[in-house]
């Protein structure tokens, strides 16, 4: 006959569905069966459950595990968060008589439950914080430097970039002393993102370098790899070479797809971006067509770079306008993709722009902001930028609201001939004025 925790664990398990607030009631009569000694020793000492005390004990030590993680799932799909909080300080009573590694385990997996409750990024952290400092007290350094790890990628996720460098910076310290190869390939990657996210690129490449370093001598897991393919695809893609960045999105794509990781979707963003961006939209239906990628083909996010690819095709401002309005969610969210299609929408501005003013010699900016769909001060800052840059010769003649375009100047070689000619003409008087010193 089954110890009366385990009959408790199935009878909540039971319940969850139908009757939640019983199984909690069950969960919670588990948890405190540790702290009721007396009653738990009678309970577990009786005839009818004739066990010894240390399989008893680590019976209701399994049992008790595997209520808080059932008990934190409940609560997860309830998307209860504050309740979720006192299941992982419930948790602390039992992991004082558990295994270390076994500790770590389990509070990464209740914290995990957060991630599926919107909202509650600043509980998150703060259970956390609360975390570490009994961590610190119990002296248990790598749940520390675990949980520490975490609250970066939430400092990171929240964009509070200064505080999680100064968390970077002091981990990197006690990570290299142990030599913990893992977290600190973990803790560079992070690092790189967080450089990234700061728009100092030399850094973040530099830090994902020293990840990558780390990675090579260890055994590196394949979710692990996937996020370095993916960080070296976004800086290449900074960098704009986006054939690169192609290749280590694909690595990243054919990784977390093997593994039915949801991620996948992300790094097939990229690649469609990358295709766009190398001025290919039409290989962005092949690329779909693919084994891997059929899955997600009629997935919206899919379906916006689709229609941000139709519109680069067509050369169709407004086309690309109606995209980013139709799918701002899919297109904003990612700071990525947000960025490559601003850059984007600045060149097919440009190209129609150019299209538009280059039969003309003099032409009426107000004809050139309709013509293009925009407000006349966007287009006239956006010519004037043109101008600037040399994409073509003219100038904006603001009282009478007009551009003059002028013919590209054809390079007179004989000034170029002229200046050449000087140059030896110089190098000859210099010669001859050398040897007259030395005759003098």
């Amino acid at each position: 006959m089954s110890p009366p925790t385990s009959q408790l664990l199935e009878q909540a398990a039971a319940l969850a569905d139908k009757e939640p607030r019983k199984a909690e009631a069950l969960y919670l009569q588990i948890l405190d069966a540790k702290s009721d000694g007396a009653r738990t020793r009678v309970l577990l000492r009786s005839r009818s459950h004739p066990f010894p005390d240390s399989a008893t004990a680590d019976q209701l030590l399994r049992d008790q595990e595997a209520a808080l993680t059932r008990l934190a799932q409940l609560y997860r799909d309830e998307k209860n968060a504050e309740a979720l909080v006192d299941v992982v300080r419930k948790s602390r009573s039992y992991m004082s008589s558990t295994a270390k590694a076994k500790t770590a385990r389990l509070i990464r997996t209740l914290l995990d439950f957060f991630t599926a409750i919107p909202g509650s990024e600043q509980i998150q952290t703060d259970v956390i914080l609360e975390n570490i400092e009994w961590a610190k007290k119990e002296k248990r350094i790598f749940l520390k430097q675990s949980l520490e790890t975490r609250l970066v990628a939430l400092y990171l996720d929240s964009n509070s970039f200064k505080p999680a460098l100064a968390l970077v910076d002091s981990l990197l310290a006690e990570l290299k002393r142990l030599d913990d190869k893992l977290i600190l390939t973990e803790v560079h990657l992070l690092e790189s993102r967080i450089y990234r996210g700061l728009g100092n690129l030399p850094k973040a490449k530099a830090a994902l370098t020293s990840a990558r370093t780390a990675a090579n001598a260890i055994y590196c897991p394949p979710h692990l790899q996937a996020q370095l393919d993916l960080q070296s695809g976004v800086l290449h893609a900074e960098e704009k070479d986006f054939k690169t960045a192609y290749s280590y999105f694909f690595e990243t794509f054919e990784n977390l797809s093997a593994q039915d990781d949801p991620k996948a979707l992300n790094s097939l963003k990229y690649m469609l971006l990358c295709k766009i961006m190398l001025n290919m939209p039409e290989d962005v239906t092949s690329l779909l067509s693919i084994k891997l990628a059929l899955k997600y083909a009629q997935l919206r996010d899919v379906e916006s770079m689709r229609a941000v690819a139709r519109a680069h095709q067509n050369r169709n401002l407004a086309e690309f306008e109606r995209a980013l309005r139709d799918y701002r969610e899919e297109l904003s969210s990612d700071p990525t993709i947000r960025s490559h299609l601003a850059a984007l929408y600045d060149t097919l501005l440009e190209q129609n722009l150019l299209r538009i003013v280059e039969p003309y010699s003099i032409v009426e900016v107000d004809f050139v902001a309709t013509s293009v769909g925009q407000d006349r001060q966007r287009v006239e800052a956006k010519l004037s930028q043109m101008i600037l840059d040399k994409v073509f010769h003219g100038v904006l003649d603001q009282g009478r609201g007009c551009l003059l375009v002028f013919d590209e100047p054809e390079e007179d070689v004989a000034y170029q001939s002229a200046i050449g000619m000087l140059e030896q003409v110089g190098k000859v008087v210099d010669s001859l004025y050398a040897k007259a010193t030395k005759l003098a």
